[in-house]
């Protein structure tokens, strides 16, 4: 292993949360320290927080506009940023009040007040952008502002995880006086509230400078950063960094990347970075279908899938097994897979699954996958798995790849048995990782529907403000879903970023929040 080769250590949660909390002198420390250049594959879809839903877009918006609430370095709960003190009015978190800071003010001088704030979520309901992030505020019925630095937000129903959706880019504070209410801004330019002015924005890059005007828990360590794109093109990027003509090559180094990367460390100035991600990627069951349908085959696959040798084989060690629906670092996390299907592949366990059913002979199987979604490595991750399967001699598993529109309407169509689902979480909360699959209207779409998670774990889960207080209720739900296996959790991801060897602060922009935090980086 290079010794070179960095691994983040975060203080724990609770110790880094309570060293934050008094933090937010905002503009007042931040120094003139030089500017920085980062680099990404993906690309930036939005500069309107009413559209962009898109991990690109989401880096944008934290950096320039101001939310009620952020989430702190290393952190999953959310804290004060634009609002003074946020908190339930009620036991049945169905509504929450914020106070604003006094003299908030946007980028270009214009004051921000809670008339502001009102606009700006009413703005993303009403606009409703099919590319936006809408879907996360659908708890939301009004908003009131009983006065200039006083929020009320009345819900639908009890979210008790509506502090997390309005400290992610869906909670973005816009200026009422400069934005359309009724359509999305059409110039590629920003009026935000947050660390940083957005001054240009093209095809190629965005650049970023400090706003003086900030008032938040954020201390600026630089004065801008240039967010160069790169548009899918993964090797242009890698070159740029190992070149020095970035800094910090952030989103979409490919595994292979990282591993050429770091042979070359000591030949060149250079730090491969890893941190933590709750990037997770599941194998799902369409219920109905003749095959996958059969509890006997989805059974004989978890007791074959050998996640171990997988990850070692496709990810070089990029990625971690997961035995959880709720990911490694996020409160509710249960290896109730582990416990049910065992940490080593059985032969054994999968034929006697197969014979309960009365299944005879070879199963014959086909996994879908998408790679241009879900990374260049998808396709060989499935085809390594049809081999496992393959090796038991109890399965002639073959995999199919299709582009991502196709493959989206074929999921929603019900045209496969089984296929594969990555998710990059909005907000780090266990609600995150279950409502979305098996919620009304789960993105699955495969057909699986259990009355004990829609009627009371879910419903139960969503109006206690305690998160803490949920890990029970989270811990059932997993082990229903571990005996009926409509998803099978493969892995969790871990995020990387190559830096310069005089970049420091990316310790704090790798944290399961996915936030990438602008201002922490700086060069010594």
């Amino acid at each position: 292993m290079n010794p070179r080769k960095k691994w983040l250590v975060l203080p724990s949660l609770t110790l880094l949360s309570s060293l934050l909390t008094g933090c937010g002198t905002g503009l007042g420390a931040w120094n003139s320290g030089p500017h920085l250049v980062v680099g990404m594959s993906d690309d930036v879809l939005a500069v309107d927080p009413a559209s962009g839903y898109d991990p690109g877009s989401w880096l944008l918006f934290n950096n320039v506009f101001q939310s009620l609430l952020t989430f702190p370095n290393g952190g999953t709960e959310p804290e004060p940023d634009a609002a003074q003190k946020c908190f339930f009015t009620d036991t049945r978190a169905r509504t929450y009040q914020c106070t604003l800071k006094d003299g908030l003010k946007f980028s270009n001088g214009d004051p921000l007040t809670a008339e502001d704030v009102k606009f700006s979520f009413e703005r993303v309901l009403r606009i409703n952008d099919p590319a936006g992030p809408a879907v996360l505020l659908q708890s939301l019925d009004r908003v009131d502002t009983p006065d200039d630095r006083t929020v009320v937000f009345r819900l639908r129903a009890s979210d008790a995880t509506f502090p997390s959706k309005i400290a992610s880019g869906a909670g973005s504070i816009v200026d009422h006086r400069v934005y359309d209410p009724d359509g999305l801004r059409k110039e590629a330019t920003a009026v935000g509230s947050g660390p940083y002015k957005l001054d240009s924005f093209d095809k190629q890059k965005a650049v970023f400078s400090v706003n003086p005007n900030y008032k938040g828990l954020a201390e600026t360590k630089n004065s801008g950063v240039t967010l160069r794109f790169f548009h899918g093109n993964q090797t242009a990027l890698k070159e740029s960094v190992v070149e020095g003509a970035v800094d910090v090559a952030y989103r979409g180094l490919n595994v292979q990347d990282i591993a050429d990367i770091d042979e070359q460390i000591g030949k060149k100035d250079l730090d491969v970075v890893e941190g933590t991600s709750a990037e997770v990627q599941h194998l799902v069951f369409n219920m109905k279908d003749p095959i996958a349908g059969n509890l006997g085959v989805r059974k004989a696959i978890a007791y074959l899938l050998d996640r171990e040798a997988l990850i070692k084989q496709v990810y070089h060690g990029t990625a971690i097994p997961l035995y959880s629906l709720i990911p490694a670092g996020i409160g509710g996390h249960h290896t109730a897979f582990l416990d049910r299907y065992g940490f080593l592949p059985s032969k054994k366990e999968a034929a006697a699954a197969l014979r309960a059913e009365g299944i005879e002979g070879k199963v014959k199987l086909t996994l879908w996958s998408t790679p241009s979604r879900y990374g260049p490595a998808t396709d060989q991750e499935l085809s390594t798995i049809a081999d496992q399967l393959n090796a038991s001699g109890l399965f002639r598993a073959d995999v199919r790849s299709l582009p991502f529109d196709q493959y989206e309407k074929a999921v929603a169509a019900g045209r496969f048995g089984v296929f594969v689902k990555g998710w990059v979480p909005d907000y780090p909360d266990a609600d995150n990782f279950t409502s979305p699959f098996f919620g009304k209207g789960n993105v699955l779409e495969n057909n699986y529907s259990n009355r004990t998670i829609t009627t009371t774990l879910l419903p139960r889960t969503a109006a206690e403000t305690n998160r803490a207080a949920t890990t029970q209720d989270f811990e059932r739900l997993q082990d229903i879903v571990a005996e009926q296996l409509p998803v099978l959790p493969v892995w969790q991801g871990k995020q990387y970023a190559v830096v310069r060897d005089d970049v420091r602060g990316y310790e704090y922009c790798l944290d399961p929040s996915t936030i990438f935090r602008f201002w922490e980086l700086y060069k010594a």
